[in-house]
């Protein structure tokens, strides 16, 4: 029983497009030192899966610059390893350069090649906007028990924390597991059967939905394939207890990050000795605290100097707190720059940001202040 991998790196590139201006949804920074691949590509590596397609369509040097070989996954393999399945555009095709993949079913098109010359029996299909840290070989196991064509992972979360994007995929399923229903909406309250974005098919299965859509030109995975075939192919729901985040807004990333500095999050994540989060491994150092620094409950990484106060927030390599500035419920990215006496309150940063000294900016937890990459305050 052998399983291959599939991750979609641009789908969901809307959902926060403040942070996906500049590179795809599987690139953007998270919880200090992490990209959000990294929490799929490790759910895949430590299930005991190496070879990973991973399809894109636009934005993606960040991603590649980030992936480089695949060596510190393990996946610097000659046999299997992690692919990268470009867009599927001709040259007579201009119209679609400059946009995101519209539809998962033709992101999955353009991987049909690299689908059908796998001998693997099963693939993990997983998106980017998820953050969790599960063993996929028990789902696969149970999939291949049940003798499933599709597996969805679900999560019973409240509809009304969870910062929704404008469309989730909501799970009915009966007492043994079986789905009975899909829906496509936005639920705002009321605890829900969250699809987790994470699905198991079957590779036989999976080459014939593709064959069956390509000959009837159909556009939606979920409104065209998975809905119609409701009741008579044998669809599961596999539900995941383990600690999970989803980023489907600004506002969600923002929670999710903050949720970070809780011990539930990190004993979630990163308890599991068998189970790591894996990164690209960086050579900076260490962070440097001068006289006067404080910091609380707050995630450092390395090549920071702190002059100033930090107090729950996460500061990714390379960002500078100047003196008597405060830092406070933030997310500084890469190279921001702080200078002195600056007061910040929910903020986020993207990379090489300045702000200069004196500022004052403010948001709130349900709308943070968004300063954009290499933008200056």
């Amino acid at each position: 029983m052998t399983a291959a991998g599939l991750i979609f790196a641009n789908i969901h590139d809307q959902s926060i497009p403040e942070l996906t201006r500049v590179r795809s949804m599987a690139s953007v920074p998270f919880g200090c030192r992490y990209r959000l691949i990294d929490f799929t590509l490790s759910n895949l590596v430590n299930s005991g899966i190496n070879r990973i397609g991973l399809i894109t369509h636009h934005n993606y040097q960040s991603l590649l610059d980030h992936i480089g070989t695949g060596k510190d996954w393990d996946l610097a393999r000659r046999s299997g390893g992690i692919k990268l399945i470009p867009p599927n555009v001709t040259a007579f095709d201009g119209t679609t350069t400059s946009k995101a993949v519209a539809h998962r079913l033709e992101a999955l098109l353009g991987a049909r090649d690299f689908i059908a010359h796998c001998t693997e029996d099963y693939f993990v299909l997983s998106d980017c906007d998820i953050i969790c840290n599960i063993d996929l070989s028990e789902v696969i196991e149970s999939h291949a028990a049940a003798g499933a064509d599709i597996t969805f992972v679900t999560k019973k979360v409240d509809a009304a924390g969870m910062h929704l994007a404008e469309q989730v995929s909501v799970v009915t399923a009966d007492e043994n597991g079986v789905v009975t229903d899909f829906v496509l909406a936005k639920p705002q309250e009321g605890i829900i059967n969250l699809y987790t974005n994470i699905m198991i098919v079957s590779r036989a299965y999976l080459l014939t939905v593709l064959a069956n859509a390509a000959a009837h030109g159909h556009r939606s995975f979920f409104a065209d394939v998975i809905v119609p075939s409701l009741g008579t192919a044998n669809y599961r729901a596999y539900e995941y207890d383990g600690w999970y985040a989803y980023v489907g807004s600004l506002e969600g990333y923002f929670a999710s990050s903050m949720d970070m500095l809780t011990q539930e999050a990190r004993e979630g994540l990163f308890a599991a000795k068998n189970r790591p989060v894996l990164t690209k491994v960086r050579n900076s150092a260490p962070t440097k605290y001068k006289e006067g620094a404080s910091v609380k409950n707050s995630f450092i990484a390395d090549g920071c100097v702190i002059e100033g106060t930090v107090e729950n927030s996460i500061l990714f390599r390379g960002v500078k707190v100047g003196r008597g500035t405060v830092v406070k419920n933030s997310i500084l990215m890469q190279d921001t720059f702080t200078g002195d006496d600056v007061s910040l309150n929910c903020v986020i940063t993207d990379k090489n940001v300045t702000i200069r000294d004196g500022r004052n900016l403010s948001g709130h937890e349900t709308m943070p202040f968004f300063v954009g990459k290499g933008g200056s305050v």
